[in-house]
Order: C-alpha cells, then structure tokens, then sequence
C-alpha cells in the first residue's frame, strides 16, 4: 500500500479525508496532538473493511523544529511516503485590530510555516521514489474574503501561492500539487452560527445547501487517483456554489 500522511487527522475534515483515502486502499498516517474517540473507532472500521489502513501518530504540528524527525520517523516506520494532505490548521478569527501579536504568530505558524515545512520534508521522501500527490485543504475566504478572517485569509492565499510555485518545482518529477479550497462545511463549528445564519449561506449558494466533509474527501480523493495524474497547480473549490 502506498503511504500518504494527513495532517490534523483525528477530527473534522481531516478525518474524513484520511477515511476516504484509507477507502481507496492508502495505508493512511493521521497525524495530531492526541487521537479522539472517533479516530479510533475509525481505524477500527478500517481494520474490519481490509482495503486500506489507517494509523495514528501523536505530533504538535506548530513545533515547526521536530517536523524533520517527525517525517524521519513515520518513513522509517511505514515506509517511502506517497501524499500528504496539509489539512492541520488554526481557525482563529478576529478584527486585525484587536488580534493579539501571539494570536497573529500562532496562525501564521500553523497555517503557513508548518504545511511548508511538511511539504519540504515529504517531497525530500518523494524524491527517491519518483511520483507523489500533495493537497492542501485551503479555503475560499483566501480568494474572497470574510470579515473578522483578514489574518486567517491571508493564510490560506499564501497556501494557494505555494501551492501553484511548487507544482511547477515538484512537476518534473512526477509529483502533483494541488490545492482544495472548502467552503462553509456542515460541521458542528458551522451549527455554532445558528440557524438565522445556517440558512443565510445556504440562499446564497447554487445547489441551496452547504457541502459536506464527504464532499471535500472526494475531492482529495480524486486529486489521489489516476485521473488526476495530468492536474497540478490548481485549487479545487468545494462549497455548493456558495462563491458561483
């Protein structure tokens, strides 16, 4: 089985997408602070479907110095490296003017340095192999903004410049790189918005509904199969025709 790490793993979107990819029958690292409940029960329906694998390895992401011998240790342990999804990221909003110099560190950090970093070390593995996959999980407030988001938008367009330079540094040897930019997700941080504002973004997008994580595995999921040998440097939008 070939390997593909998934950053920020244990939850959310990043468990999806390393479920959908375990699916497809990747031996799947998902890689985060500590495991949560469902991460386990996940790796335990992987276990029972026999296509793929799903492991976990416990790391902070934001420690920017331990992601060489991270990568180091999860080669040495599963071996040459395939993909990797840089889905592990800070969601941190406020207005510019009121967000502390920390607050503004930490997103850049999590959101930035740290997929880099991974991106650095992974293409190094990929490298001896000759071919590889990676995604990053951008948004689409990087294209058209939202308020209170201006630090985490800039985020996520820096992501999206990256993700089009390094294709073309990664192409000639047969590693994709692409970007897949989510829009507001069914999930339980959405319902924090409530339902005036749930229906809100609902009106606005074309299919009259939010996508859901599902929606955004497919997406890595076909960026990951031989269909998509021929894409590279380009963001994939996924959020119901909310931007259309």
């Amino acid at each position: 089985m070939r390997n593909v790490i998934v950053t920020g793993g244990s939850r959310g979107l990043g468990l999806g997408i390393a479920s959908k990819l375990a699916d497809d029958g990747f031996q799947v690292i998902a890689i985060a602070r500590n495991p949560t409940e469902a991460l386990t029960e996940q790796m335990r329906l992987v276990a029972e479907a026999g296509k793929g694998a799903l492991d976990f390895q416990s790391a902070d992401l934001s420690d920017i110095e331990a992601i060489p011998a991270l990568v180091k240790s999860v080669r040495k342990k599963f071996g040459p490296l395939y993909g990797l999804v840089n889905n592990a990221g800070a969601g941190t909003g406020g207005l510019l003017v009121g967000m502390s110099d920390r607050a503004m560190e930490q997103l850049l950090r999590l959101n930035v340095h740290s997929p880099i970093t991974m991106s650095k070390y992974v293409a190094r593995s990929m490298m001896t192999t000759k071919g590889g996959r990676i995604v990053n999980i951008s948004s689409i407030v990087a294209s058209d903004g939202f308020n209170a988001l201006s630090v985490y938008s800039a985020t996520k367009a820096a992501l999206n410049g990256f993700t089009r330079s390094l294709a073309r540094e990664l192409g000639p040897l047969e590693i994709t790189v692409n970007a897949v930019a989510p829009g507001f997700i069914d999930t339980e941080m959405t319902s924090e918005l409530g339902d005036g504002g749930v229906d809100k973004i609902v009106r606005r997008s074309a299919l009259r509904r939010m996508a859901e994580v599902e929606d955004v595995g497919y997406a890595v999921s076909f960026l990951f199969s031989e269909g998509a040998r021929n894409i590279t440097g380009t963001v994939m939008t996924v959020d119901a025709g909310n931007t259309a």
